[in-house]
């Protein structure tokens, strides 16, 4: 079953590498060109970001390949999907918390400072997600672990959506340079979130219908990808 994760993966990176810069351009440089796209994708942070989505996409999926092929989940195994979740949901409220500043402050919402304070207050949100999901994992089974998971992020990027739309809404109506550049990495981080938690049940998806087309043989084993 690895090439289904593989692809449900690679459809989530090219989810974000065919929004992200073009959605970018059309909100803060809506006369760019060609030119201007192809720079945008040379910034270095930017794919920085994209392969720490990605591995945690990886992440999330290692123990879902290991239930969908029979094979047992060692405790250990469930370590890093739990890191990566804690993760995503410390970076829902960097994203809200930049919202709802930039909503507050207006124009006095880049100062530098508060870009470090939002960080550490991500950080420590993070490190608060994990222990709580470490702690609840311990009498779950391992697909009901990420399945939990992946309900939660789901449910602050939608919680997140509904603080970053609305204040970036505003902030775009606002005379001032940037058009609302803090809510955007809100309205960004959200969306980035929502689909990541689908990952493990679009591979389920996959699962389900790989079986439905290659059914096991009366009294033998299911063939694995």
């Amino acid at each position: 079953m690895k090439r289904w994760a593989f692809v449900v993966l690679g459809l989530y990176l090219l989810i974000l590498v065919v929004l992200t810069v073009p959605v970018t351009l059309l909100a803060f440089a809506p006369k760019a060109n060609v030119k201007d796209a192809v720079e945008a994708y040379g910034y270095w942070p930017y794919w920085l970001w994209l392969g720490v989505m990605a591995l945690g996409q990886a992440a999330l999926l290692v123990v879902p390949v290991h239930v969908a092929n029979g094979r047992p989940v060692a405790r250990r195994s469930l370590l890093w999907p739990i890191v990566t979740a804690g993760l995503m949901m410390g970076g829902l409220a960097v994203g809200a918390i930049y919202s709802l500043y930039e909503f507050a402050m207006r124009d006095k919402a880049f100062d530098g400072w508060f870009w470090w304070a939002a960080i550490a207050s991500g950080v420590v949100i993070w490190g608060f997600w994990a222990a709580l999901f470490y702690r609840t994992s311990h009498a779950a089974n391992p697909s009901d672990v990420i399945s939990r998971q992946c309900r939660l992020m789901l449910r602050g990027s939608i919680l997140e959506l509904l603080v970053a739309v609305p204040t970036h809404i505003v902030a775009r109506n606002r005379d001032y340079c940037c058009a609302g550049f803090m809510t955007f990495i809100g309205l960004t981080l959200g969306i980035s979130v929502m689909l990541f938690s689908y990952g493990p049940a679009v591979f389920f998806l996959y699962v389900d219908r790989w079986r439905r087309l290659h059914p096991a043989p009366a009294g033998g084993t299911e063939p694995l990808a």
